[in-house]
């Protein structure tokens, strides 16, 4: 089966910063609204996310649930097979796991313990303005 749409998984700190802040993580997020890519996630990396933003923003129940809906509509959610041991914090391994599951061509992070491996098999980690001048590139 071909394959015509890059996949992206994007870590919880550009996915925070997209919802939070806007700026450049936002306008990722916005090309995946768009479906000019497919995003890709997992459901840890979702418990993650409502964690982050309730734990540090205040998010409520409610607005929890949206995000997720949302999330649910705009991503393919995959459930890893394997577990992966490469990035220097536990945690960022998930992202690993979700991209390796979901046959991904970028990580979009904005974490340095990712970014240090600039590549993990075939994936491109950059972070989002990094993701932004490539795809221009295209």
């Amino acid at each position: 089966m071909a394959r015509n749409k890059t996949r992206v998984v994007l870590d919880t700190n550009v996915l925070v910063s997209a919802i939070v802040f806007g700026g450049t993580p936002k306008e990722v997020l916005n090309l995946i609204l768009k479906e000019e890519f497919i995003g890709v996630t997992s459901i840890s990396l979702m418990a993650e996310l409502s964690e982050v933003v309730h734990k540090k923003f205040s998010f409520k129940k409610p607005d929890l649930e949206y995000l997720e809906e949302q999330i649910n509509i705009d991503f393919e959610v995959v459930k890893p097979r394997n577990s992966v041991r490469s990035a220097r914090d536990d945690d960022d391994n998930r992202v690993l796991e979700a991209a390796i599951t979901g046959e991904c061509d970028y990580i979009i992070t904005g974490d340095e313990d990712l970014l240090v491996l600039k590549k993990y098999k075939n994936i491109r980690i950059l972070t989002p303005k990094e993701f932004l001048s490539s795809i221009v590139k295209l």
